[in-house]
This record gives C-alpha cells, sequence and structure tokens, in this order.
C-alpha cells in the first residue's frame, strides 16, 4: 500500500488557529471526563470507607491486568440529565483484559446514589451486554447498587429495553455459552438480584455483599418479619444455605483474586480470521489532527489528512480514487488488523453511494471489518439528483451497509446529518462500536438549517393571519429555537444520552479502533447475503 503524501502544512495560520481550538475543546473535554469518573462528594467517599468498601476505580485496577487497556463507553452518560448529579449514569461499563482474555466489565458505581439504577444507567447497561452478544464476550459484572430509582421507575421497569433487558441478555449470553462472573460487593436487591442468580460464576463478599428480592424493610412491610440484611440474603447463607451463591470471600482483594482465578480457567475463544500485517505506528503524528479538523464546522477539509494519522504506516490503497470523489474508500491497517474504510469528503452524490454499496459488498467478500469516518450533511437533494435516482441509489447503499455481515465501526468526526448518517452506519445501524470526537454534531440538520426551518414555519403561520413581522419580532422567534438546537446536537446531548458509545479525543482513536476490533473478532463472520437491490 502507497503512503498517504500530506499536504498539511503545520506552520499555517488556519492550522495552528485549529490546533488551538480544538485544544481548547479537549481541555473542556478532559476536565469533564476526570470530574465524571473521580470527583465526588467526600461523605460519599467516606460513606464508601464506613462500609469497607473500595471505589469502583479501585476494584476495576484489581480486576483488570496490570498495564493493559480499558476501553471505557459513555463516561459522560447522563452528563445533561438529571441536574448532571448522576456521574456516568452511574455504572462503568467497557472492554478490558482479564488473565489475558479480552471480557466486556459492568461495575455498579456505588458513590453515586448507592449505584441505584437510572434509565441511562439501564440503557448503559444494556448497551454493554449488547456488545458482548455482538461480540461473544464474556461477562464480569461487579455489583453493588439499591436497586431502582424509584422515583424514576417509569423509565426503569416497564418498557422493552429497560432494566428487563438486562436480564434477559444474561439469559441470551448463557444461550450462546458466552460466560459470566459476577462479584457481589453491596447490595444487590429486587431485579439486582438476578445478575449474580443469572451468572455462571458468583462470588459474595462477608459482611457488605447481599443478594435479596427485598431487603429487610420492604420484607417488614409486606410479611411483618424482621431480618437482618447477612441473615437474609449474606454471604455465608446464600454460600451454605441457599446455594444461590457459589464462593465467599473475607475481602474485595480476595474476593478479585478469586475472580481472575475464574476467568483464567475459561476456555479462549477462537478469534475470526481475517488479513493481519506487522504492526506500524502512523508515518505522521496523530496529534497533528488538532489542526486538520476547522475550528469551523463547515469548513470542508480532506479525510484522507485524517486517515493518514490513524492507520498503520499512514498506508492507504484507495478504491476508485477518480469515482463518486465526495466519499473516499479504500483499504488500510490498524495495529495490523486489514480494514475498509468509507470517509466523507462532502455530500453524497449519485456516484459516491454506488461507489460505497459496490466497496462494502468487496469488504464483505474477503472478511474486511468496515470503519466509518462521519462527516456527512446527507444525500444530495433537487430535481436533478431525484431524476437520476438519488433515492434509488442511496437505497442500494444502505442495502449493502445493512446487509454487510463483517464487524462495522463508526467514528463521527465532524458532521452527521439526516440520512447520511443512516449510510454512514449511524447508531441504529449496528456499529460494534461508535465514537464521537468533541466538536462533532448529529442531528436531522445543522443547527441554523433546522432554526430557520423552524422559525420560517412559525413565521408563515403568522403571516397567514395577516400579521406583519419587524426583523426583531423575527429574530426574537428564531434565535430561541438556535440556541435550543446546537445543544441538542452537540456531542455532549449525544454522549449524555447514550447515542454513542463514548466521546473520543482523536488521538486516541486509533486504539479505541484496534481494541474493537479484536474484540470484534471472538465473534464468526458470516459468508455474506443480502436483501433485493433496487436497480
Amino acid at each position: 500500500m502507497r503512503r498517504i503524501q500530506s499536504r498539511i502544512d503545520v506552520n499555517a495560520v488556519e492550522y495552528r488557529e485549529n490546533y488551538a481550538a480544538m485544544t481548547g475543546r479537549l481541555k473542556e473535554f478532559h476536565a469533564r471526563q476526570h470530574a465524571a469518573r473521580y470527583e465526588r462528594p467526600q461523605r460519599d467517599l467516606d460513606r464508601l470507607a464506613r462500609q469497607n468498601k473500595l471505589t469502583v476505580r479501585e476494584r476495576l485496577e484489581m480486576l483488570l491486568d496490570p498495564g493493559t487497556p480499558f476501553l471505557e463507553f459513555s463516561t459522560l452518560a447522563a452528563c445533561r440529565a438529571y441536574d448532571g448529579t448522576v456521574p456516568g449514569a452511574g455504572v462503568v461499563t467497557g472492554i478490558g483484559i482479564v488473565q489475558g482474555r479480552e471480557v466486556a466489565i459492568h461495575a455498579n458505581d456505588a458513590s453515586v446514589k448507592g449505584g441505584a439504577w437510572y434509565p441511562l444507567t439501564v440503557k448503559k447497561i444494556v448497551r454493554l451486554l449488547d456488545i458482548a452478544i455482538e461480540n461473544r464476550l464474556p461477562v464480569v459484572h461487579i455489583c453493588d447498587s439499591a436497586g431502582g430509582f424509584l422515583p424514576l421507575q417509569h423509565g426503569v421497569f416497564p418498557d422493552r429495553y429497560l432494566g428487563g433487558r438486562v436480564f434477559r441478555n444474561q439469559t441470551i449470553l448463557s444461550r450462546m455459552n458466552v460466560p459470566q462472573l459476577a462479584i457481589v460487593g453491596g447490595h444487590c436487591t429486587a431485579g439486582g438480584a438476578y445478575v449474580p442468580a443469572l451468572s455462571d460464576y458468583n462470588i459474595i463478599v462477608e459482611g457488605t455483599g447481599a443478594i435479596f428480592l427485598g431487603g429487610p424493610p420492604l420484607v417488614k412491610a409486606a410479611t411483618g418479619e424482621e431480618v437482618g440484611v447477612q441473615e437474609l440474603g449474606g454471604a455465608i447463607m446464600h454460600t451454605s444455605v441457599s446455594g444461590t451463591g457459589d464462593y465467599r470471600a473475607a475481602s474485595e482483594a480476595q474476593a478479585f483474586a478469586l475472580a481472575r482465578e475464574i476467568v483464567s480457567q475459561w476456555k479462549r475463544s477462537q478469534k475470526a480470521v481475517i488479513e493481519t500485517a506487522p504492526i506500524e505506528e502512523p508515518f505522521y503524528d496523530p496529534q497533528e489532527l488538532y489542526g486538520i479538523i476547522p475550528k469551523d464546522r463547515k469548513t470542508q477539509f480532506d479525510m484522507r489528512e485524517v486517515i493518514a494519522r490513524i492507520v498503520d504506516g499512514s498506508r492507504f490503497h484507495e478504491y476508485q480514487p477518480h469515482y463518486g470523489t465526495t466519499l473516499v474508500c479504500g483499504f488500510a491497517h490498524i495495529w495490523g488488523f486489514k480494514v475498509g474504510i468509507l470517509a466523507n469528503n462532502g455530500v453524497l452524490f449519485n456516484d459516491s453511494s454506488l461507489k460505497a454499496a459496490h466497496f462494502i459488498q468487496l469488504c464483505n467478500q474477503n472478511h474486511t471489518p468496515l470503519i466509518f469516518f462521519q462527516n456527512i450533511t446527507g444525500f444530495m437533494v433537487g430535481r436533478e439528483y431525484e431524476e437520476r435516482g438519488i433515492t434509488k441509489d442511496g437505497a442500494k447503499m444502505l442495502m449493502a451497509q445493512g446487509g454487510s455481515v463483517v464487524p462495522k465501526f463508526t467514528v463521527i468526526a465532524n458532521a452527521s446529518y439526516g440520512a447520511g448518517n443512516y449510510g454512514m452506519c449511524g447508531r441504529a445501524w449496528d456499529a460494534r462500536t461508535l465514537f464521537m470526537w468533541p466538536q462533532a454534531e448529529i442531528g436531522v440538520m445543522g443547527a441554523e438549517q433546522a432554526a430557520n426551518t423552524m422559525a420560517d414555519v412559525k413565521i408563515r403561520q403568522m403571516q397567514r393571519e395577516d400579521l406583519e413581522l419587524t426583523d426583531e419580532e423575527i429574530a426574537a422567534i428564531r434565535e430561541p429555537v438556535l440556541e435550543r438546537y446546537k445543544r441538542d446536537v452537540e456531542a455532549y446531548t449525544s454522549t449524555s444520552e447514550i447515542w454513542d458509545d463514548g466521546i473520543l479525543d482523536p488521538v486516541d482513536t486509533r486504539n479505541a479502533l484496534a481494541m474493537s476490533i479484536s474484540a470484534a473478532l471472538d465473534a464468526p463472520i458470516d459468508d455474506p447475503h443480502y436483501g433485493v437491490f433496487r436497480m
């Protein structure tokens, strides 16, 4: 493969301005991320200490192999919900290495509302277990939860993808012969009791761990019986009387040592075979991405410059370089794994849509994972393009992409608007992982277009009522819509709602993709087959 020839001038004024703008955004992002991970009221930390409990981050450190990476998902989940009082949605999820094996990890954060499950907590756990199912990843559950947050029970309990989906997904994993281990370091109450009960193995820490469908207050209210926590659901009772628990540990340190011993006995999965090559670092400095991404989101940039700072050796075999030029397609390697890349260099026209459909089929034919780099305003609109069949050609791209059997991964590097989000493997199209960069946006359309559209509808309605509006009155209608929409399409809103798997510092993209690809290869890759293409 040839090395991409970069045309970036790192001394140019525009580059330096872009670099300064991105580093400013990243300073805010890293501060938010650190707060979500580590900053807690002292009273909550004191409470854990009194209970002789470790923090969730200390627990992860004891579980994971020393010096190995942890691909954390949705660190800033719920950052714009619940008045900002539930950092990380009260749970840590991700993919880590335990005894040399890739495992999905779900760990309740008891420093946040006692580990209670909020609606977004449930959504985050379900997403983690979906990832485990898609990639056939073993799961380790670190359980310490006060149960569902009752004031918001309507968003926790009844619907298809709420609390019950956690337990349903556990049963699916079991049916697939994918092992699960639960470490009970605190209370597992009500529905949460089923997490360790549905796991293949579980460990309960004496004195702090407990499993029960109803805690002592509920038992007393329902039956009048008075019983203590340990008698009702403690480690000794469950490991010697009920059989609900498998192992009891005298301390958390012993529990995690035992957990690592159990994981070491699990059968290693047979990785799917894809083409690989010796690993090379990118030829160009990945930190130059900061100066490549424009400070103004509407300014176009060449996605080849982005690819050059992520792939091995900055080498890229471009497919159909002179056709459908608003979409860059080609082959590269990331940490040695061969991948097919689709990256937007403008709006999707008929030719770029057809190019995408054919390239996607080639990658499926060769069992080559797909990576989508989004900077897309959508498919081209207008009479000329409708006559050429843009809807039909876009449908071909969607059919090829949706019918893919190879693992797919998506990075929203800038804009992600309209149906272009779908064609480029947005959230609804089953990317194994989907990450955003801090300045990225996602919405039906850009903020200004949306504000103008909604304001124009309101203005025409008032004009039909014979109301003449001044420029100031029109601005008074438009500006609030614009401000609200700008916030709605921001990456922080997306990640708060778990529409993505987290925001990434651009320089971390290469590693996040490599870990995602490696984990995805735990699942077999089928032979390609498609639906009907409208010709």
